[in-house]
């Protein structure tokens, strides 16, 4: 099977995990469930595309490309699920179905689940495409490792050191701004960014790899400019007073030593 039809299948995949995942909300109510399947889908395309290229690709360039895959998205989905568990819908889809025209069913489908799937797919082309391309086991993919293990340090202790500062009700109102938050706003957000960094370069190490680049640049710019950073902080200076001195002394994204602010 070639990369076309490693596209189809994964495709086909997404459609499976998304179509799961819109039935179990109906069932609970919330249209939030599907955070939780946004890692655990990158995980089914990662597997999905590992199987039907049995025999094909560079053997150690598979089983990277399906490990880290799958140690994100288990990661990820795990964490997602223990911070929403026994919370009503999220207020992003609230406010995303207050504006339905009809069925918000339907709505949903349309303006939640189709752009997200079509990301996800899209996102995963590089861990598509290292399933089944040969050589350039070197120094690029590497590197490529060595990003997405710090992408995943970020993320992993970044989640943990929210929650435990979340959990203390004397935190209440409060900004956290130590730890990895002392140097970016969004270690998290950094950490995803970084991970699939890495995984294009697993992918980048050997032709054609490299023209996967979009991939990762449209999960960056998601992360950065749509709606991962910039949502976020659209409203949070409202809720939390000291936020807006957070920002001016940490850097909004890459980590850096915090300004000097007067």
């Amino acid at each position: 099977m070639g990369v076309l039809g490693v596209m189809v299948s994964t495709a086909l995949a997404v459609v499976v995990v998304l179509g799961i995942t819109f039935l179990v909300a109906l069932r609970v109510g919330k249209q939030a469930v599907i955070d939780v399947t946004w890692g655990l889908g990158f995980v089914a395309i990662a597997v999905t595309a590992f199987v039907v290229t049995d025999g094909q690709g560079d053997s150690l360039r598979r089983w990277l490309a399906l490990l880290l895959t799958a140690a994100w998205g288990v990661r990820l989905a795990t964490h997602i699920y223990r911070r929403s568990r026994g919370k009503g819908e999220d207020p992003r889809y609230e406010a995303m179905l207050a504006r339905a025209d009809g069925n918000p069913d339907a709505y949903a489908l349309m303006h939640i689940y189709l752009p997200q799937g079509v990301i996800m797919w899209f996102v995963s082309l590089p861990v598509q495409v290292a399933m089944v391309v040969r050589g350039g086991l070197g120094w690029v993919l590497w590197a490529g490792v060595a990003v997405w293990a710090v992408g995943f340090v970020f993320e992993s202790v970044g989640d943990l050191q929210l929650t435990r500062f979340r959990d203390d009700p004397s935190n209440k109102g409060k900004v956290l701004d130590t730890g990895l938050w002392h140097y970016t706003r969004h270690p998290n957000y950094f950490g995803d960014a970084s991970v699939w960094t890495g995984l294009f370069l697993v992918a980048a190490s050997a032709w054609p790899g490299v023209l996967t680049i979009l991939s990762p640049a449209v999960m960056v710019w998601n992360l950065y400019g749509g709606t991962g950073k910039k949502l976020l902080e659209k409203d949070i200076g409202n809720r939390r007073p000291e936020y807006a001195e957070y920002v001016r002394r940490t850097s909004g994204f890459f980590p850096l030593p915090p300004k000097r602010v007067r």
